[in-house]
């Protein structure tokens, strides 16, 4: 669960060094003093604890507060609301240092679509770990400003951190009595939303392996509790428990009537784990993180050759199944087999796109109607993305090897029971 607020920071000509006296705060509720304060308590190092937990968006952290009053100047709006400062709060125990950072980054670039400067710390100093955002009020693209009411933040604020807390498994708010809500209690009371399509997905895919037909794919579908609205254009379907239909193509392109019908005629013995056609397991024998991601989705059942039983370790994480293949993918794509070779991957994205991102910077201040400006936002898009990828390989695949042992670890201690139980019957002969 993460509680949010954003503050409007309306001055420029305030001390820095009152935002860095450790014995005073900025109340819930109250103007920053200003943009250059908001910046400097969010990467107080005293409370990141380390800088690995600082980012920026169209700007260098060391710099962002110049950053952003050159976007004002070439704007010429340099009155009124300077910035805002987001802080986002998660409960004690949900989440990781790591974990907390991800989400506030993916956050910012979830409520600023890249448009606005903005620099992103996370705090460690207190129980409840929390992200600062603070962002510039007017747009880096076309000098719009960025307008803060009550309804831009249940819309937009509050709408996007509570998603983020639903990816991850955290609980979020209650609208009308401030509860916290599981994740499971969430999914089965939403109308279509990412949440129960990786379900229904899993749930395709088990009947497609059961059928020969469209006809007999259907039919399985409806044993499963599914009901459908085939007479449309677009086929649509309804899971148990769901009050809405959703159109069977919003799942993805390739659970379209016309993907599944020609999955359904390939040899079952072919029948891939989430995408026709694609070579995600190869036949050569895999190795280091590779492996890892294999053996974690065959123990997830996400592979046709499934275990009989998914252990209860692994259950849990059901709702980050498609979030593994695409990892997978990811690991494979790029030939990444060893931890090192991801961090070596990693850090030549960190540089290219510090360098496009210097780039970008000279632009805005030498030549602002430069076309270029945007060709370079554009780039920067899929190597942040790609980097957020290595961030969460680099810290699940740790996670999915102690609950890999811990499934082991509980399999072996059922089956000596098991034989256990055996033995008093065989004696008893």
């Amino acid at each position: 669960m993460a509680y949010t607020s954003i503050i409007p920071v309306s001055r420029l000509d305030n001390s820095i060094t009152y935002i860095r006296n450790k014995d005073k705060t900025t109340k819930k509720g109250q103007s920053a003093g200003s943009l250059e304060e908001a910046i400097d308590y969010a990467m107080n190092r005293d409370k990141t604890e380390r800088s690995v937990f600082e980012d920026a968006i169209g700007c260098v952290c060391e710099t962002a507060y110049q950053d952003m009053v050159a976007t004002k100047k070439r704007y010429h709006k340099m009155d009124g609301v300077q910035g805002y400062h987001l802080v986002q709060s998660f409960v004690k125990g949900e989440v990781t240092p790591e974990l907390a950072h991800q989400i506030g980054m993916e956050m910012a670039e979830r409520l600023l679509q890249g448009k606005y400067e903005a620099v992103i710390t996370t705090h460690l100093n207190t129980e409840h770990y929390h992200n600062h955002i603070v962002f510039n009020s007017v747009s880096m693209e076309d000098g719009k400003k960025y307008h803060s009411n009550s309804r831009s933040y249940y819309e937009d604020v509050r709408k996007a951190s509570d998603a983020l807390c639903l990816k991850y498994g955290l609980s979020v708010i209650e609208p009308k009595n401030g509860k916290g809500k599981s994740y499971a209690q969430w999914m089965a009371e939403q109308d279509g939303k990412p949440t129960w399509r990786t379900s229904i997905r899993l749930d395709i895919r088990d009947a497609v392996a059961e059928s020969f037909t469209w006809k007999q794919f259907l039919e399985q579908m409806k044993q499963r509790g599914y009901q459908w609205k085939l007479n449309r254009k677009y086929i649509a379907l309804k899971a148990p428990g769901m009050e809405r239909y959703i159109r069977l193509r919003s799942l993805g392109k390739h659970y379209s009537e016309e993907s599944i019908r020609q999955w359904i005629l390939q040899p079952k013995s072919r029948i891939p784990a989430g995408k026709e056609g694609d070579s995600r397991f190869p036949k050569k024998k895999l190795k280091g993180i590779q492996a890892l991601y294999y053996s974690y989705l065959y123990q997830m059942g996400a592979l046709k050759q499934k275990p009989k039983r998914i252990s209860p370790v692994l259950r849990a994480d059901i709702r980050k199944l498609d979030a593994r293949i695409e990892q997978m993918e990811f690991l494979q794509k790029h030939q990444i087999t060893t931890r090192e070779e991801l961090l070596a991957y990693r850090t030549s994205l960190e540089e290219r796109v510090q360098a496009l991102t210097k780039e970008r910077k000279r632009l805005y201040r030498s030549e602002p109607d430069s076309v270029r400006i945007g060709q370079i936002t554009e780039e920067l898009k899929p190597l942040r993305k790609d980097i957020r990828i290595c961030i969460r390989i680099e810290q699940q695949s740790q996670e999915m090897e102690e609950k890999m042992r811990l499934a082991e670890q509980i399999q072996r201690q059922e089956e000596e029971q098991t034989e256990k139980n055996r033995k008093p019957r065989t004696e008893s002969r």
